[in-house]
């Protein structure tokens, strides 16, 4: 069987798969990833190809391994490098050899055992009866404070591997990750794993499959035995029992199904052709004129709806019991896309950012995307991802931001934390340079054309807390922080210049405490950190009007600048339908505030929103409406105007019933069954919105919203009241109005703030 043709991509007389339109959203650059229904024609947009390119494209797979927090993620990679051949020995998460899993490189994740950087790597699979396969991986974190190096690397990846516990199934961070492939369009597969541990149970986490992600699925394997008893799967498609044996489950052996599973199994393969039925047309009419599909049938099936976004094929194993691995593998080959089945487009500056298709093609014009940065001991290592063309090592590239062309002096595949030196990568393919400077997010060419692709969503810090060296003349301190904001655009760093402390923000007290850790460690900076401090931002809730004049006369040409309007809330856009307002907007007319003067008063409303008068943090969801104002033909001037706007919108923000927003986290609370009315009432205590409560065998699941204020120290309290059984994960979803009285608390602290520091 033939799993697919390229045909369809470079052929006219075949029109490409069709996937959901991927509109602009305000909050990124560019445009997204995007599925035309319109076939792209050989005669204006694909030159002829060269076949062994097209071999090429046909047997690579880009994916990424995703999912919650020790759902097994870096376990299944170590065993698709041993199975590969890509390592000698597998080591685990924590390994007691002192050794650790490859892809968790950093010294601070062996010692923790959690992901906290993305790792890259390629291997080489053969999927037996139908050849070599090359594929690039991408281990991601699951803490939801490193979300960050989950968006990069989907926004550059053509499919993905869901990881899911046997025994908690759907999880939080399951449905954030769910949340950021539906952003980049990323069709996965779905992994059971864990299917060894007590109180496994596949089927019910395929139904949380369906209900929670909403996306139609399916098994295409069932267990033989769980638990204590895990033996194998049955592959319900090839209608086999699979084993593995030998020492570490590298050899796969291929049986009759066991008699007493048979009625399971056919009761399962019914199941899986009934819901590909209902997002596959080939499939439905095989259904409804009661045949039965082939295997080839099922195949293509599955792969067709797993690439459009409308069905995940679900896999079982247990990854740490060496137990269904290989078939992951066969399964990214025969159902996740290659490159040349992925759409992408990026944006023509020449031609009014234009949207432009991208030809996965390595004769083409080169065109790739900074995805990644790190600092390493040989400089800036860029990780890129080639959408077209060929990039070669001594070739030169032009940063489509900065139109800055750069020299590629080395050019690397990179295998964790090893490389190795490549003289050249193809369209589609993932590689990293060396002494190429650039931010996170920048579009490379090979000069000849000016086009630039999308950056990847990037969320605001929830929280932060000040940081001070231990050693007053410490060089190394601002060297580390101007690092590791390069690398992560959800570290931020900020000097406060009422308090003279250095800020830092982040999604998270882990997210910050690894990289005070990492600062001691990798630059030999102590430091020592204040209490954290929460994101609070300022709005409004009722429109106001502003008439103020700015006058000064100081002798000779002072200042004059009058203002008049009004400021309003600013609804929050969530639908990337919707055309957000503009904040600022001018209704001049007559020449009563000269033109050259208007964007000074936008500069002054800015400069406003950056401190609010309640307690002196970001207001947000605000718009200024400049209608009339007044100008004097000496003593006018941009700074005039600049101040008159700023006075005029504090005066009006007084005036429009100011509120405090606080950040919401969504909290997930994992405990045994003993502990869930302690935990309920603790939750409830920290004023904490219940929203769901789920009962399994032995352990429940709580789901909260919560203010972040309100978390601090949670971690302790939950580990006390559990016996340290309990576990939970905590994600920003919005801000919210303070209650009254938590408000009038907050604005007295400020203001004894304001009083102490005066003194």
């Amino acid at each position: 069987m033939t799993p697919f043709s390229l045909s369809r991509f470079f052929n006219t007389s075949v029109s490409l798969r069709t996937l959901s339109n991927f509109k602009l959203s305000h909050r990124c650059f560019g445009i997204k990833r995007y599925a035309s229904t319109t076939a792209i024609s050989s005669e204006n947009s694909a030159p002829k190809v060269d076949p062994d390119d097209l071999l090429r494209l046909q047997r690579l797979r880009n994916i990424g391994i995703s999912a919650h927090i020790d759902s097994g993620k870096t376990t299944l990679t170590e065993r698709i490098l041993y199975y590969t051949g890509r390592i000698k020995a597998i080591h685990e998460v924590r390994g007691k050899d002192g050794e650790g899993a490859k892809m968790d490189s950093m010294e601070l994740e062996r010692e923790r055992g959690i992901t906290i950087q993305s790792a890259a790597t390629y291997c080489n699979w053969n999927w037996k009866d139908h050849g070599d396969y090359n594929i690039n991986i991408i281990d991601t974190p699951g803490h939801v404070d490193f979300t960050i190096e989950v968006e990069r690397a989907l926004r550059v990846l053509d499919g993905a591997v869901l990881v899911l516990c046997g025994v908690s199934g759907v999880q939080s961070q399951t449905i954030t990750v769910d949340r950021q492939m539906r952003r980049y369009n990323v069709p996965r597969i779905s992994f059971i794993n864990k299917l060894d541990r007590i109180g496994a149970n596949p089927f019910n986490v395929i139904e949380q499959i369906r209900q929670k992600l909403k996306i139609t699925a399916a098994a295409v394997q069932i267990p033989i035995g769980l638990e204590d008893d895990l033996k194998g799967v049955v592959d319900l498609i090839k209608w086999k029992a699979v084993y593995n044996e030998g020492n570490r489950g590298d050899k796969v052996i291929e049986k009759e199904i066991p008699e007493e599973l048979i009625k399971l199994a056919t009761l399962k393969k019914q199941e899986l052709i009934e819901n590909l039925a209902d997002v596959d047309d080939q499939i439905a009419e095989i259904f409804l004129m009661e045949e039965t599909p082939t295997s080839e049938q099922l195949m293509d099936a599955i792969r067709r709806a797993t690439i459009a976004n409308k069905f995940t094929p679900v896999l079982m194993g247990s990854a740490y019991k060496n137990t269904g691995v290989q078939r992951v593998l066969d399964a990214a080959c025969a159902f996740l896309p290659n490159p040349a089945e992925v759409h992408n487009i990026a944006l023509d500056i020449n031609r009014k950012e234009a949207r432009v298709d991208l030809i996965p093609y390595s004769k083409n014009n080169f065109v790739g995307l900074a995805f990644k940065l790190e600092e390493g001991k040989y400089g800036q290592l860029t990780y890129i991802r080639v959408y077209q063309g060929a990039l070669k090592k001594g070739s030169s590239i032009t940063n489509s931001r900065t139109s800055k062309k750069v020299k590629v002096p080395r050019l690397v595949r990179m295998h964790s934390n090893e490389m190795e030196d490549v003289d050249e990568v193809g369209a589609g393919e993932i590689c990293a340079v060396f002494g190429v400077e650039c931010s996170s997010g920048d579009t490379f060419t090979d000069g000849s054309l000016s086009y630039t692709m999308t950056s990847m969503f990037v969320p605001d810090p929830v929280i932060s807390l000040s940081i001070t060296p231990k050693a007053k003349d410490s060089s190394n301190f601002s060297k580390a922080l101007n690092k590791f904001q390069k690398e992560d655009p959800t570290f931020r760093v900020a000097y406060d210049l009422e308090s003279k402390e250095t800020i830092i923000s982040g999604m998270g007290e882990l997210h910050l405490d690894i990289y005070v850790e990492r600062m001691k460690r990798e630059y030999n900076v102590d430091c020592i950190t204040g209490k954290p401090q929460v994101a609070f931002r300022e709005t409004i809730t009722s429109t106001a009007k502003f008439d103020y004049t700015h006058k000064k006369q100081t002798g000779g040409a002072g200042q004059f600048g009058k203002v008049i309007g009004y400021i309003e809330p600013l609804k929050e856009v969530t639908d990337e339908d919707e055309e957000p307002l503009p904040m600022f907007e001018s209704r001049v007319v007559g020449g009563h505030i000269p033109s050259n003067f208007i964007p000074a008063v936008e500069k002054g409303f800015q400069d406003g929103l950056e401190k609010g008068s309640l307690i002196g943090h970001p207001i947000k969801n605000v718009r200024f409406v400049l209608e009339d104002g007044a100008y004097h033909a000496v003593d006018s001037s941009e700074l005039a105007f600049r101040l008159a706007a700023l006075y005029a919108f504090r005066d009006a923000f007084m005036k429009a019933n100011p509120v405090i927003l606080e950040p919401i986290m969504n909290v997930s609370v994992t405990t045994p069954v003993e502990f869930q009315g302690t935990v309920i009432a603790n939750l409830n205590k920290r004023k904490g919105t219940i929203l769901d409560t789920e009962v399994q065998e032995d352990h429940f699941v709580v789901t909260a919203e919560v203010s972040l204020n309100n978390m601090f120290g949670y971690s302790s309290d939950l580990r006390s009241a559990t016996q340290g059984k309990g576990e939970f994960t905590m994600e920003y979803k919005t801000h919210q109005p303070v209650l009254p009285y938590v408000q009038e608390e907050l604005i007295n602290e400020y203001k004894k703030k304001k009083l102490a520091e005066k003194k």
